[in-house]
């Protein structure tokens, strides 16, 4: 990104239009910039006149900002409508992940324990490996899916309130969860699967799923507390 622009570029951010309009105009601007500084230069400007004189026709930094600002179609989503991006699309996300995570648990079942009542039994060989994946897909899609919040939210320039909230939503979901799965005792569900929400009692009688939430929860925050701290670094450098 030319120099000059970096203004604009924060601009345009804090104003709610996507990353990747203000990347194509940007460089639309930067590539004009070019064509008129060369055009200063071959009527005799140094350098520096050229650059200044260049910037003048290109149009202030206003009218630059406007044209983008105004125009509806370049807003981003997470601006437009950020009740869904920050707590149904998460929620969505995490349903479909968590769908195919019990499918590898409920397969798996299948192939390497057919006889056994419950999947949650000691397992060796390329069972490891299977049951792995799905475990992976589990435990990892609340935080990841946070990490995506978070970094949406630092792109955009957002402020806190709406990457917050979806940050405790997919926290709480993903702390509270817990999946069932017996023949015997599970009677219902995806093949004797089914999935709950509680909180749960440790033997303290302190909620289980709450350390768990909380705890996803400051995981999934690293790289919007990240950005916030640079961005304050910055501002007092």
């Amino acid at each position: 990104m030319a120099k000059p622009f970096h203004e604009l570029h924060e601009r345009l951010l804090r104003a709610g239009v996507a990353p990747r309009h203000v990347r194509r105009y940007l460089t639309e601007l930067g590539d004009h910039l070019i064509d008129l500084r060369a055009e200063e230069q071959r009527s005799g400007r140094s350098r520096a006149d050229a650059e200044s004189a260049a910037l003048a026709r290109l149009g202030g930094m206003d009218d630059l900002a406007k044209a983008m600002i105004e125009r509806r179609q370049f807003q981003a989503w997470c601006v437009r409508a950020p009740w869904a991006m920050f707590s149904l699309a998460p929620i969505f996300l995490l349903t479909g992940t968590w769908f195919a995570a019990l499918l590898i648990l409920w397969s798996g079942w299948k192939i390497f324990l057919p006889g056994a009542d419950t999947p949650f039994v000691r397992i060796d060989g390329w069972a490891i490996f299977y049951f792995g994946v799905g475990r992976l897909l589990y435990f990892g899609a609340p935080i990841l899916i946070g990490w995506g919040i978070g970094i949406i939210a630092a792109r955009q320039r957002l402020k806190a309130v709406w990457p917050a909230v979806g940050l405790v939503l997919i926290a709480f979901v993903g702390g509270t969860a817990q999946v069932h799965a017996s023949r015997s005792a599970v009677t219902s569900g995806l093949g004797h699967i089914s999935m709950d929400f509680a909180l749960a009692t440790s033997v303290l009688g302190i909620p289980h799923g709450l350390f768990h939430a909380l705890l996803i929860l400051s995981l999934t925050m690293l790289p919007y507390l990240s950005w916030r701290l640079q961005k304050t670094h910055l501002l007092f450098e």
